[in-house]
């Protein structure tokens, strides 16, 4: 299914990842050698190995429920970069840190489609900040 707006391709990103369904996430990467994926804690995935990345992690039933805001875009003729910020939704407990995501998104003859996917958790705020634990010195 071709996308029409990279917008279009992060949504069903998203939706993919909320569903666990590894047919619905293959559909969002372009069809090539050329794309990259790489989580946090796992090795670099490129080309055919990023679908297989995605199939072992919803074949363990890791879903994943997250809140996403953008934070800057940058767009231009067939290339489109996403910088957004991901919050796990859980309920209960306290709220883990945000992790960062970078999307770079390729218009081809079919429409729009992911090519790199990368995410980092966010650095801890440096001492003295609110939201990082004091330590105590001796």
């Amino acid at each position: 299914m071709p996308f029409a707006t990279p917008q279009d391709v992060e949504d069903a990103y998203y939706d993919a990842l909320d569903s666990g369904d590894a047919e619905a996430m293959a559909r969002v990467w372009e069809s090539s050698e050329q794309i990259v994926c790489l989580l946090p804690m796992t090795p670099l995935a490129i080309g055919a190995a990023v679908q297989r990345l995605w199939q072992g992690i919803f074949a363990r039933g890791i879903r994943f429920d997250l809140q996403v805001r953008h934070l800057t875009w940058i767009e231009h003729d067939d290339l489109a970069i996403h910088l957004v910020e991901e919050r796990s939704s859980r309920h209960g407990g306290p709220m883990p840190p945000p992790i960062y995501a970078t999307k770079v998104y390729r218009r081809a003859a079919d429409g729009w489609c992911l090519v790199l996917h990368q995410n980092s958790p966010t650095p801890p705020p440096p001492p003295g900040m609110p939201g990082r634990p004091a330590t105590a010195v001796a």
